[in-house]
């Protein structure tokens, strides 16, 4: 009688593999409603604005993303970020003075936060956005 050579088999057994995943399941289930989500405290609007030491330059920009630089009752039409980067300088030599953007509800996001990003680029230390308080 011939007898026939028994070959190793080439193939990988799983099975203890999914029982870990089916353990490691069950932890991530059972502890997962046991995790406290973070908790940050955000200012009011109201401590906000009298936080304000001095008054802000405000940056209007419309839903054609044109941009306004208002202060003291005076506003000034910019088309570009540069003309508003050198118009925002020329008023804060004297002290440095915070600014604040107003976007329109339709005006895309994205403008807001180039505009921020350039004002800040340009040494402008307090920027921040003007909310509309809740009544």
């Amino acid at each position: 009688m011939a007898r026939r050579q028994r070959r190793a088999k080439a193939e990988i057994n799983v099975v203890p593999y999914i029982d870990v995943m089916l353990v490691l399941l069950v932890i991530f289930m059972v502890a997962t409603p046991m995790m406290q989500p973070g908790v940050v405290n955000l200012p009011s609007v109201d401590k906000a604005d009298r936080a304000l030491d001095v008054k802000p330059l405000r940056v209007e920009v419309s839903r054609d993303e044109l941009m306004t630089l208002e202060d003291a009752g005076k506003s000034d039409k910019l088309a570009t970020t540069d003309d508003l980067i050198a118009a925002v300088k020329a008023r804060t030599v004297a002290q440095a003075r915070p600014v604040l953007i107003r976007g329109d509800k339709e005006v895309r996001y994205d403008a807001i936060i180039k505009v921020m990003n350039a004002l800040k680029k340009s040494g402008v230390e307090r920027v921040g956005l003007e909310v509309m308080p809740e009544r």
